[in-house]
């Protein structure tokens, strides 16, 4: 487990996929906006489910994200596209709706850099967005994350093409930010 000052990542576990199916993946509009994969009727108790308990694998490590203050499940998360060659990987962060504009996503984020950076010995790590999910830039930003670029209507949701940006974080500047704390 991987604690924060407000969060707790870990391990995904078998009772915490309903929940998350019921409230980050079967809301279809909102969950359009955080997935580039067209949405899918799949069930939560089946291995189809994006919530469903994975076996270890080298390129992805899931998270649930646990509030600590409650003990209860705010969310999921992820490190994806884990690459040990060029140590480099992409982050993910979904937190249920009555857990957002708490806080609690850029101490997750924060929580997936030290996991990144110091953990997995990662030289980078990336996340792409939508434009307008300024939840996910500023949780980005407070990490130090850098804007790189903005891919012009690059994602296809709900029925229109939206712009996505792509944020970038370098171990160094992680480090760097945290030598006065």
């Amino acid at each position: 487990m991987l604690r924060g000052a407000k969060t707790l990542l870990r391990a995904r576990q078998h009772d915490d996929v309903p929940l998350l199916q019921a409230e980050l993946y079967d809301d279809v509009p909102v969950r359009v906006q955080g997935d580039s994969r067209p949405w899918r009727p799949v069930p939560a108790g089946g291995d189809s489910s994006p919530f469903a308990v994975p076996a270890p694998a080298a390129e992805v490590a899931h998270f649930s994200v646990v509030e600590l203050a409650s003990g209860e499940l705010a969310g999921a998360a992820l490190l994806w596209g884990i690459d040990q060659h060029n140590r480099i990987a992409h982050l993910g962060l979904a937190l249920r709706p009555a857990w957002r504009g708490r806080g609690l996503g850029s101490d997750a984020v924060e929580v997936l850099c030290h996991y990144g950076f110091t953990v997995l010995g990662l030289h980078r790590l990336q996340l792409e967005t939508l434009a307008e999910n300024t939840a996910m830039v500023q949780a980005g930003a407070r990490s130090g994350f850098v804007l790189e670029g903005r891919l012009r209507r690059a994602g296809w949701v709900y029925g229109e093409f939206r712009d996505e940006v792509i944020m970038g974080l370098l171990a160094e500047e992680w480090q760097d930010g945290r030598l006065g704390q």
